[in-house]
């Protein structure tokens, strides 16, 4: 069984013990999350699709850990102009197992 998850501005495909990487999420670790938004709920048998949203199913997942991603270097050089700047950035995330699919 899969399902579709809406969070971070994304669209997640998830199924049963899956480990996913989400936006960060203001949660401790070892805490338990769940996500109502669920767009689209298949695998066994019919595929509910929702309009937005799939009525009463939810998606329940534990927070393995916090942390940041690699960093990633921007540099930006304009020749014969004595130009140039850099700059680094480390997006943040959450770790998480996905435990159950309520449909």
């Amino acid at each position: 069984m899969y399902a579709i998850i809406k969070t971070g501005g994304k669209q997640i495909k998830v199924e049963e013990g899956q480990t996913i990487f989400v936006e960060k999420l203001d949660v401790a670790e070892g805490d338990k999350v769940t996500f109502d938004e669920v767009v689209l709920v298949g695998g066994e048998g019919e595929t509910k699709v929702g309009s937005p949203l799939v009525a009463g199913a939810s998606v329940e997942a534990t927070v393995e850990k916090q942390g940041r991603e690699k960093k990633v270097v921007t540099f930006k050089y304009l020749r014969r102009k004595d130009s140039h700047r850099k700059q680094g950035h480390r997006q943040p995330y959450t770790k998480l197992t996905v435990n159950a699919i309520k449909a």
